[in-house]
């Protein structure tokens, strides 16, 4: 009778035990993605060969998404000057402030943009939170209504970051800044039109507000709410404790570099080195001798995605290089340091939009080739 009972103890026990450690285990966010998952998802994926948009009518990213300035009809213009060129993503900025205005008319405005991406066979690549900022003076915080004019001569003049300075340090922001993410990755996390998540730009920029445990903490509340697309934050410059933080907790492996064919290969082995798809989220400046007759050749040989800064000229001035002061001028010997399109849609150099269209026409991704780092450790003669 006592050894029965015991049993029967032991048994409701495991099932106890069993049970809690099921819950507990549920309450879990999901992990990172596994390198196997990672190269599944890549190989569903066309190359992926695209563009850093903001339309040519807003100066940053508040003037794009609020409700008075939000531009649908140059929006669909611009993105079907992309299509015909041949891409087929875009990465784009969003802004936490606007969203904390009015989430509802936010998402609404969100909804609508891809929208017409989709009619346009363009899928997007959100950017939540941004640490840049530039113009003279920097404006490190985002603030509602109109924006400050473009300064002549310079270039991305009116930006500013997301949530920005004062927001990003105030502690009692940090449940609005959850709720953020978990709204905007929760609503859209199964949207086929979204193509990955870029959670952070450039932390530890100018408003210095991406610290390791913001980022980690981002990274927590996104997996939270369980997207079905991969989560990411671009490495971007040579802070080693910040960049091992960012490579270790991605699904995919992202970076920015402007530079040129020597230096991008030597960058895309670097980034290969982790055994995971390799997306370039920013590329291509003119000045820091970028080409795209060298350069996208390399990226769609090597197979790895690449989101070009910039589309059309307009109110970002990103013809201007980054060290412009007021009044800057664009240097003739080179031209302009991004931007491809001025604003009714035609080609700055046309030589250039022809050998984009050219290598855009068969975006077949070499998966082969995307896991292997041999090629790139021969130098371009």
């Amino acid at each position: 009778m006592k050894t029965r009972t015991i049993v029967l103890v032991l048994g409701i026990s495991m099932v106890f035990l069993a049970a809690f450690a099921a819950t507990e285990e549920s309450s879990k966010a999901p992990a990172r993605w596994t390198t196997e998952k990672a190269w599944d998802w890549y190989s569903r994926q066309n190359w992926l060969a695209g563009f850093n948009y903001v339309p040519s009518t807003a100066c940053n990213t508040t003037e794009w998404w609020q409700k008075e300035t939000f531009d649908p009809t140059t929006i669909d213009r611009e993105l079907g000057w992309a299509e015909n060129i041949g891409y087929n993503t875009t990465r784009a900025f969003i802004q936490y402030i606007v969203w904390k205005q009015d989430p509802r008319g936010f998402k609404e405005r969100f909804e609508e943009f891809l929208k017409l991406a989709d009619k346009h066979k363009i899928t997007v690549m959100p950017v939540l939170f941004d640490d840049c900022a530039f113009g003279d003076p920097l404006q490190l915080d985002p603030f509602l209504g109109k924006q400050r004019e473009p300064i002549p001569g310079m270039i991305l003049p009116s930006w500013t970051p997301s949530p920005g300075k004062k927001l990003a340090g105030d502690p009692n922001e940090k449940p609005m800044l959850k709720k953020y993410v978990q709204d905007m990755v929760g609503t859209f996390g199964k949207d086929k039109r979204i193509i990955a998540w870029d959670l952070f730009n450039e932390p530890m920029n100018a408003a210095q507000t991406g610290t390791n445990d913001f980022l980690t903490e981002i990274f927590e509340w996104a997996r939270d709410v369980n997207p079905q697309q991969p989560l990411s934050i671009a490495t971007w410059d040579n802070n080693k404790e910040l960049n091992d933080c960012i490579t270790a907790q991605s699904d995919v492996i992202t970076f920015h570099r402007y530079t040129d064919t020597n230096g991008l290969k030597k960058v895309i082995a670097e980034h290969k080195v982790f055994g995971r798809p390799v997306i370039c989220s920013e590329w291509m400046a003119r000045a820091m001798g970028s080409r795209f007759d060298t350069d996208l050749p390399v990226f769609k040989a090597e197979g790895v995605g690449c989101y070009q800064w910039g589309l059309v000229s307009g109110r970002t001035q990103c013809q201007f290089p980054w060290w412009n002061k007021k009044g800057g001028t664009v240097d003739p010997n080179i031209g302009w340091f991004h931007d491809i399109l001025y604003n009714d849609g035609k080609p700055y150099r046309d030589s250039e939009v022809t050998v984009i269209r050219k290598i855009l026409a068969d975006k077949k991704l070499n998966l082969e080739a995307a896991k292997s780092i041999k090629k790139l450790l021969e130098p371009v003669k």
